[in-house]
Formats: structure tokens, sequence, C-alpha cells
């Protein structure tokens, strides 16, 4: 017998793929749901339209519509690489927005901004 481990997909992080803000877009635009983990404050000073909020510390797989990709967005990509894990873990087809809101913003694509409508 040896000592290394069993291999396990679903807690492998390198299984998760990271996703550019365009192939998040191009996700979404197939139906991906774009699922924000931040908490309260950093969803309403800004977030991506459409997408959907569940702070990563309330995170329940049985919350999240099954049967739809899911692309895991938090500040700059790493609670949503948790996320994806955990959500991976459970069984969903799961992306991460590599660098999140961050690198969202600064690819120039739109955030709804306070006082600028609700969304999600």
């Amino acid at each position: 017998m040896t000592d290394q481990p069993t291999p396990d997909t679903a807690t492998d992080t390198h299984q998760i793929e990271d996703v550019d803000p365009a192939r998040a877009l191009a996700l979404a635009g197939e139906g991906a749901l774009l699922l924000d983990v931040r908490e309260d404050d950093e969803w309403a000073a800004g977030h991506i339209p459409g997408s959907v909020h569940m702070r990563l510390g309330d995170l329940d797989p049985s919350r999240v519509p099954a049967g739809v990709r899911v692309v895991a967005v938090c500040r700059s990509g790493s609670r949503s690489r948790r996320a994806a894990t955990m959500l991976a873990t459970a069984g969903f087809d799961v992306v991460n927005l590599a660098g999140g809101v961050m690198a969202w913003h600064g690819a120039g694509l739109e955030l709804t901004l306070p006082g600028h409508g609700q969304d999600g």
C-alpha cells in the first residue's frame, strides 16, 4: 500500500478552469449563471449586471440552479475559486472568473453601480 492520496478531481483545484472576462461574458450570453460570492457591501458597491449574489459564507449548492454552468465571481478570483471548488464537489459545471470583478471592470465591461438600478 502507498501513502499517495486517492485522486479526487472535484477537490483538485487545478481542475477548476479560470476564464477571463471576455470568456465569462460569452458564457453568460450562452446561459451560464454568474454567481457573485462577495460580501454584501462589495456587492452593493458594484456588480456584474445579471449576476446572482450569494456570499461565500452562505454558499449552499442546493440553492444554485442545477443543470446550468456557473461562473464563480468575487473581487479578485480567490474566494470564487473556493466557491467553484465547493460547487464542483457538488457536481456543478463551474469555472472561475480570473481576476474577479476587478478584471471585469479593468476590461471595460459594465458594472451595476449604486443608484443605477437593482440587479440580481
